[in-house]
């Protein structure tokens, strides 16, 4: 069939009764597949049946068929009327509605109470859900989509539960790891550490360890967005062939990656590990880093608890810059006419400590910053730059910690009434000595603890500095280094103090 039918079909919304919009969906979109073509041509061939023409796609990737119509990215608004007008809809076939029943039927109702058409490939004309024999069909036809579905889910989950007895992965990779399959697309032959992302995330988790007061979740999110770093998901998609979309990480999202077990290269069930016939996690990999490192992580996280975040600006002195009357934090003043500057707002928002701030210094951010950056390099730009790491020890005090975590998963266990039977009682008691006996051994063996070391990294700050990719990334580098800067009026006799901060008042946020 020749482009240019095609193209008659598709033109916009013209008010004529038979404006209708195209329904397409797929659970798991490969790069090989060309259902999305053929959906299309499908589409196409029962509009032009019935008459009418599409406005638009409701074009429904990587979404199941159990998911409800009305609250399908594409699809869900236009059924809420947040799209704008349209005459009806018209799918492939009715399992591309959906695979409920309940679901296609409330579809094809709102269609018929609406007065909008519905239409299918393969169907003689719209459905006409008033006429016996078509409502009967499009049911039929929706319980064997539904059917399918439920076949499909059995499948599934008859085939995760052998591969979680034979200790093999069945969901997708977690950030930082990857599949490996020997025979493009047959089975997960192995888990490997992705050489990028492994070292995206083993560097976050060093930077929040080695300085958990200033470096957050948040930050870090925010700095590997400035970087242009994927996100989990778009780096999954990539992994699997499919294109990017600009999703950005979330401090949330980097939290759950960061406090995982799977971090360890666990093999995971809905979000726990899974246990051998020993009462220990089954390991798949090695992990991104040992277990001591994932408990100072997650101290690192859950004990922060200081209000308030870094601001991301696109100034160098946001947060850094303080009010020589009242020592209140500048605040960044921007307008079409004139330029950025900094500016003590305390006293006009009312501030029991900005009352005597008159006059309140102001001055262009452009000006302030470039003497910060020349007092800066000239004070520290030839020193070297010594990064703090953590040294997870000899792996002894790791070991220990496996086991005591084991040993706490099988006592929760035991307490929520597992292991009740005469058999499961002899089998946990077994388990939990040989679990003590072992700790009782690596007690005696020498121990090299984990803590923090310094290392040189063989750049000065100069080099860091001029390499920093955008403004945050040079703040970051004075935060390390406690700079501030003091600001007066122009009538005071000295208009700036540029020093370094030490102890508690380093925090620009508890400035004000």
């Amino acid at each position: 069939m020749s482009t240019t039918r095609w193209d008659k079909i598709e033109r916009s919304y013209d008010g004529c009764g038979k404006c209708l919009l195209g329904v397409r969906r797929l659970s798991r979109m490969k790069a090989a597949t060309s259902s999305p073509e053929r959906q299309r041509e499908d589409v196409l061939t029962a509009a032009e049946a019935v008459g009418g023409h599409i406005i638009g796609w409701a074009d429904d990737w990587e979404v199941s068929g159990a998911t409800d119509p009305m609250t399908r990215p594409r699809l869900g608004p236009w059924l809420r009327d947040e799209r704008g007008p349209y005459d009806g809809l018209v799918a492939a076939a009715v399992d591309r509605l959906g695979r409920n029943v309940v679901d296609c039927l409330n579809t094809g109702y709102k269609m018929r109470d609406e007065g909008k058409l519905l239409a299918t490939y393969g169907h003689d004309g719209p459905w006409d859900l008033d006429d016996q024999v078509d409502e009967n069909r499009f049911t039929v036809e929706a319980w064997g989509a539904q059917m399918e579905l439920r076949a499909i889910q059995r499948r599934n989950r008859h085939t995760t539960v052998k591969m979680r007895a034979a200790g093999r992965p069945k969901h997708k990779p977690s950030y930082g790891f990857q599949h490996v399959r020997t025979v493009m697309g047959g089975k997960v032959d192995r888990v490997e550490l992705h050489p990028h992302a492994a070292a995206v995330i083993r560097n976050v988790a060093r930077r929040i360890v080695s300085d958990p007061e200033n470096i957050t979740p948040s930050s870090e999110a925010a700095r590997l967005n400035r970087e242009g770093e994927l996100s989990p998901r778009d780096h999954l998609a990539v992994m699997y062939g499919r294109p990017a979309r600009a999703r950005p990480w979330y401090q949330t999202s980097l939290r759950a990656v960061l406090m995982s077990e799977a971090a360890l290269g666990y093999l995971m069930h809905k979000g726990k590990p899974v246990l051998d016939e020993r009462g220990e996690p089954v390991r798949v990999c090695e992990g991104l880093w040992d277990r001591q490192t994932h408990e100072a992580l997650k101290k690192a996280i859950v004990a922060r608890k200081r209000p308030g975040r870094r601001s991301n600006r696109p100034h160098l002195l946001t947060g850094l810059a303080l009010c020589g009357n009242c020592r209140n934090r500048l605040y960044t003043y921007t307008s079409e006419l004139l330029p950025a500057r900094y500016v003590c707002t305390a006293r006009n928002k009312g501030w029991p400590s900005g009352r005597g701030c008159r006059p309140a210094p102001l001055i262009r951010t452009t000006i302030l910053d470039a003497v910060v950056e020349v007092w800066f390099l000239a004070t520290f730009g030839d020193g070297m730059i010594v990064e703090t790491v953590y040294d997870p020890g000899n792996g002894v005090l790791e070991r220990i910690a496996e086991l005591q975590a084991s040993r706490a998963r099988l006592r929760a266990d035991r307490q929520t009434g597992l292991y009740d039977s005469p058999d499961d009682e002899e089998w946990f008691r077994k388990q939990y000595a040989a679990m003590g006996q072992e700790l009782a051994d690596l007690e005696l063996e020498p121990q090299r603890p984990s803590g923090m070391l310094q290392r040189p990294t063989g750049e000065t700050v100069a080099d860091r500095w001029y390499a920093a990719k955008d403004v945050q990334a040079r703040k970051e580098i004075l935060l390390d280094f406690g700079v501030r800067v003091t600001v007066f009026p122009v009538s005071a006799p000295v208009r700036w103090v540029v020093g370094v901060i030490h102890g508690p008042e380093r925090d620009p946020l508890s400035a004000a």
